[in-house]
């Protein structure tokens, strides 16, 4: 079956075979390439559609795939500048927990007999549950221990958006999937923004839209106040949740303007609660500063309730297999962690020395991101914790052990020592 997308279409159901709408006259192989398969879904201003993405090169058709398609029905100037700012973001990130947009995935379509356009995307489509769907077919909350595996993953997410000077903006429960390997993925960047001069400019002058989700968006965003910290509060409501399986209104005490949250979770660690707490806390400069401090605190506190070898091996072991784009939240068993990494022929670790240099540390982290993604910064900290007085050289060497494709890592291991 195909489906026209013409939203005024008495019968928008057409054999899969059709190239044109048997109702309204409308094409149905958009911008010659996809078919539309179902409806997933609507807001207040589009819809979302599964679409069949076929390579028009390919004649034969062995290469289609299935994408989303996301319309924008009406066409006022503020809903066009959020679909176009969501083609902006997604275009300009790469990492596994954001949905992939290709370069020429945002195209207008036009209905029969109509000029007015229909602004169109196209992205990845995420095989899982959001977040509060999760939650409901569950029928019961996450454990802790899901729960700051989680908020890794998802401050790791944040520190890539937060390091192209974008933040999000609207992070709750649904617009978090969950992919069947346990890797999350934030959606939704129509009111995500790009953190520059005219935006602080609009934002001091009151110019700037306040978008709020309510029990999951921090005060200054209603006044159009966001910040990047904007998003540490949203993320903390959204771990609350996750831990209570209540919406945050239902715990929120407007008296004493507290969140009573923590009676609610069994066997809470009083230092993680205090970790989703300061994220929380009311005002942006109360909160912290950047993903990678929450990191810090949230990794500490993590080792100390669960060891943090048996959470980083499991980044480790997908860098090994290459698995970069689907990380598991499954962790492996304390009593078996991994060594450290598996040395090349004739290579052998040289004598201790001076502690490396965090500065090249952070170089060498950015490179090995670039080519086996975001478990790179746990690599790095893994090795630099086993191996405080590690040279260079036996660092860098080190980690090209991680990169599964061996002229890749002999490229790395040249850039860094050259």
């Amino acid at each position: 079956m195909s489906l026209c997308i013409n939203p005024q279409c008495s019968n928008p159901e057409n054999q899969d075979t059709s190239l044109f709408c048997q109702s309204c006259g409308s094409e149905l192989l958009l911008d010659g390439r996809y078919r539309v398969l179902q409806e997933l879904g609507g807001g207040g201003f589009g819809k979302t559609y599964e679409v069949q993405d076929s390579d028009p090169q390919n004649l034969d058709g062995e290469n289609s795939t299935h994408k989303v398609l996301k319309v924008l029905l009406h066409n006022h100037p503020k809903y066009v500048e959020l679909f176009e700012r969501e083609v902006n973001v997604l275009s300009r990130l790469s990492h596994p927990g954001i949905p992939k947009v290709e370069p020429d995935a945002h195209f207008t379509f036009y209905l029969k007999n109509n000029n007015t356009p229909l602004y169109c995307l196209v992205m990845e489509k995420i095989e899982g549950l959001n977040l509060n769907q999760y939650i409901t077919q569950r029928g019961k909350c996450i454990s802790q221990k899901i729960a700051m595996q989680w908020l890794m993953q998802l401050l790791r997410i944040l520190e890539e958006i937060h390091h192209h000077n974008f933040f999000h903006r609207d992070i709750k429960p649904s617009n978090i999937m969950l992919r069947s390997t346990g890797q999350l993925v934030l959606i939704d960047f129509g009111t995500a923004r790009e953190v520059t001069d005219t935006y602080l400019s609009k934002q001091s002058t009151g110019e700037v839209t306040g978008l709020f989700s309510a029990g999951y968006s921090p005060i200054e965003q209603l006044n159009g106040q966001a910040v990047p910290q904007s998003d540490f509060f949203a993320l903390g409501r959204t771990i609350v949740y996750l831990l209570t399986g209540k919406h945050p209104s239902e715990l929120y005490d407007s008296h004493v303007d507290q969140l009573n949250w923590r009676e609610r979770v069994p066997d809470l660690s009083p230092e993680f609660a205090d970790v989703v707490d300061h994220i929380m806390a009311r005002l942006p400069n109360q909160r912290p500063s950047s993903a990678q401090m929450i990191l810090n605190q949230l990794e500490s506190v993590y080792h100390s309730l669960y060891g943090s070898d048996s959470f980083l091996d499991s980044f480790s072991l997908n860098a090994v297999n290459g698995n970069s784009e689907d990380m598991p939240t499954r962790v492996a068993p304390p009593s078996a962690p991994l060594p450290l990494p598996p040395k090349p022929d004739g290579f052998a670790f040289s004598q201790p020395q001076e502690p490396i240099d965090p500065s090249f540390v952070e170089q060498c982290q950015t490179e090995l991101a670039e080519l086996i993604g975001p478990m790179a910064s746990l690599i790095c900290q893994k090795t630099v914790k086993k191996n405080p007085n590690i040279s260079p050289t036996d660092f860098v060497k080190a980690l090209a052990t991680k990169i599964p494709d061996p002229q890749k890592a002999e490229d790395f291991q040249q850039k860094l020592l050259s």
